[in-house]
């Protein structure tokens, strides 16, 4: 009786094996060598739109024009997002094309941007949103000291917290406003997601450092979760980072980014209470910006102190068909019983209805002034 040959299964002999591996070796390495080409392919379009910008960037020096345009910049990255077809998400694509966008700029003339520090705060995220990371970021200790360095011509732009969908207006902001002559010429809402960070667990945690505004913007979280913990007001997020650092029993509210370069493991991502939290950050430059289509317009405006006075201001947008997006009452420091009142509304200063709108103000007024026209713009982040 003779024996019966066993077999292997498919794919277990050796020498089969073997093959299979070096035929997907041979692919992978086909693969690599097609994306090696695409990259230069890639870095060559990168270089001969670099020398196109510069070539724009010598016109615009030449007839006394800014190489920073903030509305086609934009419309450069809508138009990236609107034609993406995948694999990469509208967030990665946003990126790419963000710092491809700086980059350039950075090769037609270098631009210096303040901004409320220290690094990796929401406002230094803001300034990277907006800026790109090749432009000179500047960071400052305060509020007033992003304003002064503009104001000064120090910076080219400023990048300031103007108000949060959960705790309003910024007050330091609407104060410098009042004192300084700097315009509006952009705004930046910045969806801000607050993490856990530490270097322990969630249950080690007995001390929480953070600003009051995160903390505020996560105290029922907060209560729900880590009842017990101690809550400590700081600096900046990322000063909270830093000391949640060196200690285990403690951790910090800020951003994953700050996590990432304090080497903090996020704990628990998104803690803030309410899911669509976010800031406005104002884009302040020593002038507006030029008509887009769709614009906003800011005004900041003293009306006297008697019945009627601000329905007979806000009448003026109705009758000229402006729609008012945000008004914010703010004490005039040192003047008891005076306000300013911050509106903004849709359209630039320089449409027909904005124009007649400020001309009816300025004589119903004590004091307005056109803080700025500038591009609506969605959240991002």
């Amino acid at each position: 009786m003779s024996k019966r040959k066993k077999h292997s299964p498919p794919g277990t002999n050796p020498s089969e094996r073997s093959s299979r591996a070096a035929s997907e070796q041979k692919g992978v390495t086909a693969l690599r060598k097609e994306l090696d080409e695409i990259d230069r392919e890639i870095l060559a379009a990168i270089n001969r739109r670099g020398a196109v910008a510069q070539q724009i960037g010598s016109e615009k020096n030449a007839a006394g024009q800014s190489t920073y345009d903030s509305q086609r910049e934009q419309t450069i990255l809508q138009n990236a997002i609107t034609n993406n077809t995948g694999p990469l998400s509208d967030e990665a694509i946003r990126g790419i094309f963000r710092e491809l966008i700086s980059g350039t700029r950075a090769a037609q003339r270098p631009i210096r941007v303040a901004y409320l520090g220290p690094e990796y705060t929401f406002s230094h995220l803001a300034a990277i949103e907006r800026f790109g990371q090749s432009a000179e970021l500047v960071p400052v200790g305060t509020i007033a000291a992003v304003f002064e360095e503009v104001e000064r011509g120090q910076a080219e732009f400023g990048v300031v917290p103007m108000e949060n969908s959960t705790d309003g207006r910024v007050s330091d902001t609407l104060d410098c406003f009042s004192r300084s002559p700097v315009r509006i010429c952009g705004e930046l809402p910045l969806r801000i997601h607050h993490c856990l960070l530490g270097t322990d667990t969630r249950d080690s945690v007995r001390k929480i450092y953070s600003k009051p505004q995160p903390l505020s913007q996560c105290r029922n979280w907060l209560a729900r979760h880590l009842p017990n913990a101690e809550l400590v007001e700081v600096s900046s997020t990322a000063e909270a980072a830093r000391r949640a650092k060196d200690e285990p029993t403690a951790a910090a509210v800020a951003s994953a980014q700050a996590g990432v370069n304090y080497e903090l493991p996020v704990l628990v991502a998104n803690i803030e209470d309410n899911p669509d939290n976010v800031t406005r950050f104002a884009i302040i430059a020593s002038q507006t910006a030029e008509r887009s289509g769709s614009d906003k317009t800011s005004l900041m405006l003293e009306i006297a102190h008697e019945p009627g006075a601000l329905a007979d201001t806000t009448a003026v947008f109705k009758r000229n068909r402006l729609n008012m997006t945000w008004i914010e009452s703010f004490p005039i420091p040192g003047s008891r019983g005076r306000y300013l009142f911050f509106v903004e509304y849709l359209g630039h200063h320089d449409d027909p209805g904005s124009r007649r709108a400020i001309a009816t103000l300025k004589k119903k007024s004590l004091r307005l002034e056109v803080l700025g026209s500038y591009a609506q713009t969605e959240p991002v982040g």
